[in-house]
């Protein structure tokens, strides 16, 4: 994997290869000797893991890896080789929706690269999946549909996908766009993406109904006439007890995520219950810190500008543009 900085005498040297990060969602969050398995197989490439978890309720995994086209690319067959190998669908039950064992594998681009490089990169990999005999759909910019999105593809579930695709049942049930129109047997499909990034997480609430929660979820989402770019969901978690709601803010420039927590915030407490904590779920992006950190400690002038990890990836990005130094 290229660096991204290294310190000198004289400043920084810039990064001279795109760099991507993908994300993959594996349908396994309680297997101890299969989340090490998916984790080596990424580590394996040469690449860096930046962030891994496991969720045994949501029974999902989330990885966070960062490299070159290249690297990237092998680092996720690899480990969608593992999930195909060794996790089975067909016994599989958790309450997050999924319809693949590898279930989402999206390409970010960062430094050097852009959209189009990353829309490149997922159909490469989609590709390979289909000859793994994963079949894909795909989403975000790589997209054949710019509507669909990956609620509708993962409606019914891999449960839905096995049945086929009988005309009529499932209006928004289609067949993958990659490789042949069945599941895999036990691995099911991938949703492959190319997408910029977001912030995953989730804020535990107590003290509601079932049906406060899903009320919640339903009105802060953005198809319910909530926040831009926001996916809600309000689940129950039945191993640890608890209730939380699970979201993934898509479009962090138009919409704060400090926002959508205070609006939380105040349903909740209408209904008499109460936020206990807020959990990231991978990496968690600067607009996520940036608007808490300003209201809590009542900070002057600190405008995104001002971030120091954004005011160096565009000194890399100017850098790189410019060539190496003399």
């Amino acid at each position: 994997m290229c660096t991204l900085l290294t310190a000198t005498g004289g400043g920084y040297l810039p990064a001279m290869r795109s760099l991507f990060q993908t994300v993959p969602n594996f349908s396994e969050g309680r297997d101890p000797a299969v989340l090490t398995a998916l984790v080596d197989a990424m580590t394996a490439e040469g690449g860096e893991l930046l962030d891994w978890s496991a969720d045994p309720d949501h029974h999902r995994a989330v990885l966070t890896y960062v490299g070159e086209a290249d690297v990237v690319l092998k680092a996720a067959l690899a480990a969608a080789r593992v999930a195909m190998d060794r996790i089975d669908l067909t016994g599989h039950d958790g309450v997050h929706p999924r319809v693949g064992a590898l279930d989402v594998l999206p390409f970010v681009p960062l430094f050097g690269a852009d959209p189009g490089d990353a829309v490149e990169l997922a159909l490469r990999a989609a590709d390979q999946l289909a000859g793994l005999g994963i079949p894909s759909y795909l989403y975000g910019w790589a997209a054949s549909d710019p509507e669909r999105g990956l609620a509708e593809l993962r409606r019914g579930g891999f449960e839905a996908l096995r049945e086929g695709y009988p005309e009529g049942r499932e209006p928004n049930r289609v067949p993958p766009d990659w490789s042949h129109p069945g599941a895999h047997p036990t691995a099911g499909v991938t949703c492959v993406g190319a997408r910029p990034g977001l912030l995953a997480w989730n804020v535990y609430v107590e003290g509601l109904e079932n049906r406060d929660l899903k009320e919640i979820a339903a009105a802060i989402r953005e198809r319910g006439g909530g926040f831009q770019g926001l996916r809600a969901l309000g689940l129950v978690l039945p191993r640890r007890e608890r209730m939380q709601i699970s979201m993934n803010l898509e479009d962090l420039e138009r919409t704060s995520p400090f926002r959508v927590f205070r609006e939380i915030e105040r349903l909740v407490a209408a209904r008499g219950g109460r936020v206990t904590e807020t959990e990231v779920i991978g990496m968690a992006p600067d607009e996520l810190v940036l608007p808490a950190a300003a209201d809590r400690l009542a900070l002057l002038h600190l405008e995104p500008g001002r971030l120091l990890s954004a005011r160096l990836a565009r000194v890399v990005a100017s850098m790189e543009a410019s060539g190496p130094h003399a």
